[in-house]
C-alpha cells in the first residue's frame, strides 16, 4: 500500500468520483428497485467483494486457493438464503484481464450478481465459472461497490443495513488507498464498516487491511470456514443485549430513562428508546447491531455516558452504565397559581447551567452535589445541595411579600437589599409609571428614587422598608 503523494492523489480522485456518484443517486432515483423490509425487521444487503486475481491460483493446503474459497463461500449461502430479509450480491475483481509483466488493469472489477431476492443460484454459477487472471484493485472495487447498493434515502432505507464482506489474499496493487475509500463510504452512510477476511496473508499485509474494516485473518481453509461463519452471524445481527442502569449500590434498578446509542466514530444516532423493565422486573432485551462501536448516553441529569461499547455477535451481551438518581424537590411557600419561579441547577463549583426546574416541582438528578440559584427577587443562592440514591432532597424557600410603591410622578431609581452597610441592587423601578409592584423575599430593603421631572440630585428620595413573608407593604414616594 502506498502512503506517499500517489496515494494522496488516489484518495482525492476517489473523493471526486464519490461526489459524482452521490449526484447521480439524487438525479436517478430509479436506478435500483427498493425492496421493502418485512414489518419490524431490517433489510440486510450483503455484498461479497471477492478476490479473483491471479494470486488466487496459488495452492492453499492441498488445493488452489480459489477452489477452497469458492467451496466455503458457497456453503455459507445456505444459511443466508434461509435468513429473512436478506439480499445478496457479488462483485469480483481481477477476473477479466490477464496480468502481464509491467502491465495491469486497475479497472478490472465488476458487479457480476446484482442485489435481489433469491440470488444464491446466480452467485453459485458465477463462482463456478470464474477464472483468476489479473491484479488486485481493492480501492477501485470498494469505490464501485458504492453504486452496487440501491439508492440511499428511498422507501424503507432507514431500516436497511448495507454490508460489504471483502475476501482477499493480497493487498492493494494499484497505487490507491482502500482505507480512505472505506472511510468515505462509511462517513457518507453508504455502507456499514466493512468486514475484511484475509486469506493466508502474512506480515505487514494484515496491518494494511485492518484500516479498511473489521479484519479477520484466515491462515488456513479451515480457519476461513470458521471466520466466515462468524462474519455472517455478525452481518445478520443474530445478537441480544441488555442495558443495566446501575444504582449506587450496583443494583440494576434504574429505569424509565431515555437512552441513545451513538456510532462512536461518526456520532450518528443509531438507537433511541426509553429504558424498560420487562414483566419479570429485569431490564428488557434489545436487538443492537454488533457491527458498530457505540457511545451510550443515558439521558439522566447530567447524562450518564459509557464510551467505546462493543457488541459481540451471536451471544447475549450485557452493558452496565452507572446511572444512580435521587429527587430534588423544590418548594416555595404560598406561591399563587399564576406565579412561576424557576431554579437554575448547576454542578457544585461549576458555572454551566445543567437544568432549569420550576419551583413546586420534583425532578430526578444523578447522585451528587449541586448549587442552586432560584430566580426570586433577590435571587436565592443555595450551594452544596446533595442528591442521594433513591432519596428525596427537599429545598424550601419562604413565601414572598408584596411591595406596592406609589409615587406622585414616574421616576428613576431601584430597590436595594440591605446587607449590613452594603446595598445589593435587586430590581429597577419602571420610570414610565408612578406605580410599581414587586414580589420580594423577606428582608430589609432601601428604595432610592428621583422624579423624572426633578432636575437636581437633591430631590432624590431614600426610604427603608421591611418585607415580611406573606404580607403586603405600601410605600408612598
Amino acid at each position: 500500500m502506498l502512503h506517499g503523494p500517489r496515494a494522496i492523489m488516489g484518495a482525492g480522485r476517489f473523493a471526486f468520483r464519490l461526489c459524482m456518484m452521490a449526484v447521480a443517486f439524487a438525479l436517478a432515483p430509479g436506478i435500483h428497485a427498493q425492496v421493502k423490509a418485512e414489518a419490524g425487521k431490517p433489510l440486510t444487503r450483503i455484498l461479497f467483494v471477492m478476490d479473483a486475481s491471479n494470486s488466487m491460483n496459488a495452492f492453499w493446503g492441498n488445493e488452489p486457493k480459489i477452489n477452497a474459497a469458492r467451496r466455503i463461500l458457497l456453503s455459507s449461502l445456505a444459511t443466508l438464503e434461509k435468513a429473512p430479509n436478506v439480499e445478496l450480491a457479488l462483485r469480483l475483481y481481477g477476473h477479466q484481464t490477464r496480468i502481464e509483466p509491467g502491465k495491469q488493469d486497475c479497472d478490472d472489477t465488476r458487479l457480476e450478481v446484482p442485489f435481489g431476492p433469491a440470488q444464491g443460484d446466480a452467485i453459485r454459477r458465477t463462482m463456478n465459472e470464474v477464472r483468476c487472471l489479473g491484479t488486485t484493485p481493492i480501492a477501485r472495487s470498494l469505490e464501485k461497490a458504492a453504486g452496487d447498493f440501491p439508492v440511499p434515502g428511498g422507501e424503507g432505507a432507514k431500516g436497511v443495513r448495507n454490508v460489504i464482506i471483502l475476501i482477499t489474499d493480497g493487498i492493494e496493487a494499484c497505487d490507491e488507498d482502500p482505507c480512505a475509500v472505506s472511510r468515505a463510504l462509511q462517513a457518507k452512510g453508504i455502507v456499514l464498516k466493512p468486514f475484511v477476511i484475509g486469506l493466508g496473508i502474512e506480515g505487514g499485509g494484515r496491518y494494511d487491511l485492518k484500516c479498511v474494516g473489521n479484519y479477520y485473518d484466515a491462515s488456513t481453509p479451515e480457519m476461513f470456514d470458521r471466520v466466515l461463519r462468524v462474519v455472517v452471524d455478525q452481518a445478520l445481527s443474530n445478537t441480544t443485549t441488555q442495558l443495566l442502569l446501575l444504582m449506587d449500590d450496583d443494583r440494576p434498578k434504574e429505569t424509565n430513562i431515555p437512552v441513545t446509542f451513538y456510532d462512536q466514530r461518526t456520532g450518528q444516532q443509531r438507537y433511541n428508546f426509553v429504558h424498560t423493565m420487562n414483566v419479570r422486573g429485569e431490564p428488557d432485551t434489545l436487538n443492537i447491531d454488533p457491527v458498530f462501536t457505540y457511545r451510550v448516553e443515558v439521558h439522566t441529569i447530567p447524562p450518564s455516558i459509557r464510551e467505546n461499547v462493543t457488541i459481540e455477535a451471536g451471544r447475549h451481551n450485557v452493558i452496565a452504565v452507572r446511572s444512580g438518581q435521587g429527587t430534588l424537590d423544590l418548594q416555595a411557600d404560598g406561591m399563587s397559581g399564576g406565579e412561576q419561579v424557576m431554579c437554575i441547577v448547576r454542578k457544585a463549583g461549576e458555572m454551566a447551567t445543567l437544568n432549569v426546574q420550576a419551583m413546586n416541582s420534583a425532578r430526578l438528578y444523578r447522585t451528587g452535589t449541586y448549587d442552586l440559584e432560584i430566580l426570586t427577587l433577590p435571587r436565592t443562592l443555595i450551594p452544596g445541595v446533595t442528591i442521594r440514591q433513591s432519596a428525596s432532597t427537599p429545598v424550601r424557600i419562604p413565601q414572598a411579600g408584596t411591595v406596592n410603591i406609589v409615587a406622585a410622578t414616574p421616576g428613576h431609581g431601584a430597590v436595594f437589599l440591605r446587607q449590613g452597610d452594603r446595598l445589593e441592587r435587586v430590581v429597577e423601578l419602571d420610570h414610565r409609571t408612578e406605580r410599581n409592584q414587586f414580589r420580594l423575599q423577606p428582608g430589609d430593603y432601601t428604595i432610592i428614587y428621583r422624579s423624572v421631572n426633578a432636575t437636581q440630585t437633591a430631590y432624590s428620595v431614600e426610604k427603608d422598608i421591611t418585607v415580611v413573608s406573606g404580607r403586603s407593604v405600601n410605600l408612598e414616594l
